[in-house]
């Protein structure tokens, strides 16, 4: 069996029960294509013996079990997640390429060009709300709500007055003229200026989606993090 939960999010408690979630390799993340699930051994046992005499203590069997296999999820999850500090709290995103470099973002992206800065949003990608700062962002022109659509970083450098809308691209493109406009209509009461930032993990990476990203725009490369792609002619980076 291959997908992911319909709403993007971890297994709910009672599908934990039944199947395991990407067994063999904890580490993939939720949006990836190779995610998959597994019926847990006591699952299986107890929905092959439906219908047969053996179904009540199969049944029995797999109810004793629920609390280790939850007990044994957890455990596996917890070890492979990515761990983050925002205003002195640690935060735990789940494994995956993408979030990896969204943590590089913060750790080494923000001190070297946005120094002093907030993270006013990041979104996981099992948890599309792992963090909003919905107050700041009120303050600034952008209020929330559950329909809004963020890139997956918002960071706010409250002394140049500049908001970082950040794209990080693993799997989907980074930020193109359509999301651009997108963008700038969705913060169009937006009190401060805007720096669109694509954030890719290599430059093999950014080659792939080189031909979609907006001009005036400006391109973060983890591997190499103490330089800046600037796709503009005028001026190096600042907000437009």
């Amino acid at each position: 069996m291959r997908g992911k939960p319909s709403d993007g999010r971890c297994f709910t408690s009672s599908c934990r029960h039944v199947c395991h979630y990407n067994p063999d390799n904890p580490a993939i993340p939720v949006n990836s294509p190779n995610a998959h699930y597994k019926l847990t051994a006591e699952a299986y046992e107890a929905i092959k013996s439906y219908n047969t005499q053996e179904w009540k203590i199969k049944a029995q069997n797999f109810n004793n079990a629920l609390g280790r296999l939850i007990e044994e999820y957890e455990k596996n999850r917890e070890m492979e997640m990515i761990p983050v500090t925002l205003e002195g709290t640690e935060f735990k995103l789940s494994p995956g390429k993408h979030n990896e470099v969204q943590v590089a973002v913060i750790n080494e992206f923000a001190p070297r060009f946005a120094a002093g800065a907030k993270v006013l949003y990041i979104g996981d990608t099992a948890n599309k709300d792992l963090y909003c700062n919905k107050q700041l962002l009120k303050e600034i022109g952008i209020p929330i709500t559950e329909h809004s659509k963020l890139p997956d970083l918002v960071v706010y450098d409250s002394n140049k007055e500049w908001l970082f809308l950040i794209e990080v691209v693993t799997s989907h493109g980074p930020v193109s003229p359509k999301q651009v406009i997108e963008l700038e209509d969705f913060t169009k009461e937006c009190k401060v200026r805007k720096v669109y930032v694509t954030a890719f993990s290599d430059r093999t990476e950014f080659k792939k989606y080189v031909a979609d990203i907006a001009w005036e725009t400006e391109v973060w490369i983890a591997e190499n993090p103490d330089h800046m792609i600037h796709f503009n002619g005028d001026r190096f980076i600042g907000p437009r």
